[in-house]
């Protein structure tokens, strides 16, 4: 089963933006306790906002199921293609993806200093989706998944150097 939603389009009894449409769906999807997965043909991905940090999935990762009931909202990355995995194998799969997307933001954590950290963030973004996806990101987003304020974020955006 696939769900793409990267072409959603509004109707007439649908809300006025259909991003805020298909990330309220892609919520109700995350928290059902269904799996799902980030599709591993796109080059797209999910920021999952908690209560008090946000992850990011991206292709491969498993999404949904106990991982997520109490996510809060999330932000597709890319244009957002989600699909049931088949089989116990491709769960099994979808898993470890999911822990390896972990792992890399949790590296990018562990360095102690916040602009280090926010640039890392960023950089990795930039250089896995292109700076025209990473600018439709907010800052509250990059800040949620490395620990530091979004002023932080936004400074280092738009090019003023900070302190360490």
């Amino acid at each position: 089963m696939l769900i793409d939603h990267s072409n959603m389009t509004e109707s007439p009894s649908s809300p006025p933006n259909p991003e805020e449409q298909a990330s309220s769906l892609v919520l109700c999807q995350l928290t059902s306790g269904q799996l799902w997965m980030v599709n591993s043909r796109r080059r797209n991905g999910l920021i999952i906002y908690k209560q008090f940090y946000a992850e990011f999935a991206g292709p491969g990762a498993a999404i949904g199921s106990f991982f997520d009931v109490n996510s809060h909202h999330v932000l597709p990355v890319g244009e957002l293609s989600l699909v049931c995995p088949e089989d116990q194998e491709e769960r099994q799969k979808a898993y470890l993806i999911r822990r390896q997307w972990i792992r890399l933001t949790h590296q990018l954590t562990d360095n102690p200093i916040p602009s280090q950290r926010a640039q890392m963030i960023l950089n990795q973004f930039d250089n896995y989706f292109g700076a025209d996806t990473v600018a439709k990101i907010p800052d509250e987003a990059f800040a949620l998944m490395v620990g530091v304020l979004p002023q932080t974020v936004n400074t280092l955006r738009h090019g003023s150097r900070l302190s360490s």
